[in-house]
């Protein structure tokens, strides 16, 4: 789960992706990177950390020029380090930087066929880097001085052929412009603006609308699955779709917990989907349950499954309440690489407001159960806090089979549904 942003101006881009990727800093707090494009010189910052911690003053005035690309990422694929931190260069054809979030299921197959067939080496284990250079090869292939978009688009057609999995990808060929295109699935989302100024059209292109928006910009529409965009060095904008059989089948982990509620993914609010799972969720109950659900209270556990316990308890006619105070510094346990992390982390983050649970009958609502391991600390923090009956229940719909296209639950014996 990354997010990505790129921006081809008419001024300088430097503040805009800053503030770009501080709207998407929810989508990885693990790094986070930009590089801007001037006279055909590349400037890149790039680091472990938080934006805030990544890009100081010094950083951002020599990230020089009207065009650029930026990247927060959380590691799905590859290590935690500084090296694979994004974006991405490669130097050879014209220059190229990139930008991921999703993963390839076929990366390891294809670094082996770059290597042995195009002699191309690969200096992290990041399946980003490889996607890099599959567009790099196909780029070279077309052996054009200067490319046009059909040579764009080609590269991006032969990217889809070779490349399995789900990526939304934002890429600057250094003097030529800026490149955005999604899988053939639409797995992950993509999304681009534009908006008039003084000096001619700029555009964006965004993992999500909350970048767009917040910038200034008009949302235009979502890039389609397969699709891809490109904007010339002269502002042209050309659009082209790239796949052979493109076909949408979204991430529901965006509408369930990534994304921000305030976003808009292919046409669907965010904040309405999770509003949808609380009253699926509820009319689940009543039919299960009955008027005589012996519910007190209901309390979300922070923060995205607020949206979803709203709606329920409204349907349900119980009270609504916060019960877990979150500790804002301490990061999303789902995203944690490794399972003790995770453990240990939940009684740092959340503490529960004993008042709401003593003597009550609970039903804590959970944006999702993956692994299990938060919810049964969740669980027992209730208990102690005095809870008579404590209910859990999840807005999404169970998570019984592995997901592989960007997300941290490769195994399906992690799952707690899986059985």
């Amino acid at each position: 789960m990354c997010g990505v942003v790129g921006i081809a101006g008419k001024s300088p881009v430097n503040q805009m992706l800053f503030d770009a990727l501080t709207m998407l800093q929810h989508r990885g707090q693990d790094a986070a990177g930009i590089v801007t494009c001037q006279e055909g010189r590349l400037f890149l910052r790039k680091d472990v950390g938080m934006v805030r911690d990544v890009f100081h003053t010094r950083h951002m005035r020599a990230l020089q020029g009207n065009y650029g690309i930026g990247h927060v990422r959380y590691p799905t694929a590859g290590t935690s380090s500084s090296a694979e931190a994004q974006p991405f260069y490669v130097n050879s054809p014209y220059g190229i930087t990139l930008a991921h979030n999703g993963n390839l299921t076929n990366a390891e197959e294809i670094h082996d066929d770059l290597f042995k067939t195009d002699l191309r080496h690969m200096n992290t284990d990041s399946d980003s880097e490889v996607l890099l250079n599959v567009l790099a090869h196909e780029l070279q292939k077309r052996g054009k001085l200067v490319p046009t978009s059909e040579d764009i688009f080609q590269a991006v057609t032969r990217v889809h052929e070779r490349c399995k999995g789900g990526y939304a990808v934002v890429a600057m060929i250094t003097g030529q412009g800026l490149v955005g295109f999604r899988d053939p699935n639409g797995i992950r989302p993509l999304i681009y603006g534009s908006r008039e100024t003084e000096n001619g059209m700029e555009y964006i292109i965004a993992s999500e609308s909350v970048a767009i928006t917040a910038l200034g910009f008009k949302v235009e529409r979502d890039i389609e699955p397969g699709e891809a965009v490109f904007i010339d060095s002269d502002g042209n904008f050309f659009t082209q779709q790239c796949a052979a059989n493109p076909e949408y089948r979204p991430c529901i982990f965006e509408y369930v917990y990534f994304a921000r509620p305030d976003a808009t993914i292919d046409g669907i609010s965010v904040y309405k989907a999770r509003l949808k799972m609380g009253e699926k969720l509820a009319q689940k109950i009543l039919r299960e349950w009955g008027d005589e659900h012996d519910i007190d209270v209901v309390i979300p556990i922070p923060d995205t499954s607020r949206t979803s316990a709203l709606e329920l308890a409204n349907m349900l006619g119980v009270k609504f309440r916060e019960g877990f105070m979150k500790n804002r510094y301490i990061g999303r346990t789902f995203i944690m690489p490794g399972q003790q992390l995770r453990k240990k982390s939940v009684r740092q983050k959340l503490n529960p407001v004993e008042l709401e649970f003593q003597g009550k009958n609970v039903l804590l609502v959970d944006d999702s159960i993956v692994r299990g391991t938060t919810c049964n600390e969740i669980i027992q923090m209730a208990r102690d806090a005095g809870a008579k009956k404590v209910f859990f229940a999840s807005a999404a719909p169970m998570v019984k089979y592995p997901n592989v296209y960007g997300i941290d639950m490769p195994a399906k014996s992690e799952l707690i549904a899986s059985e």
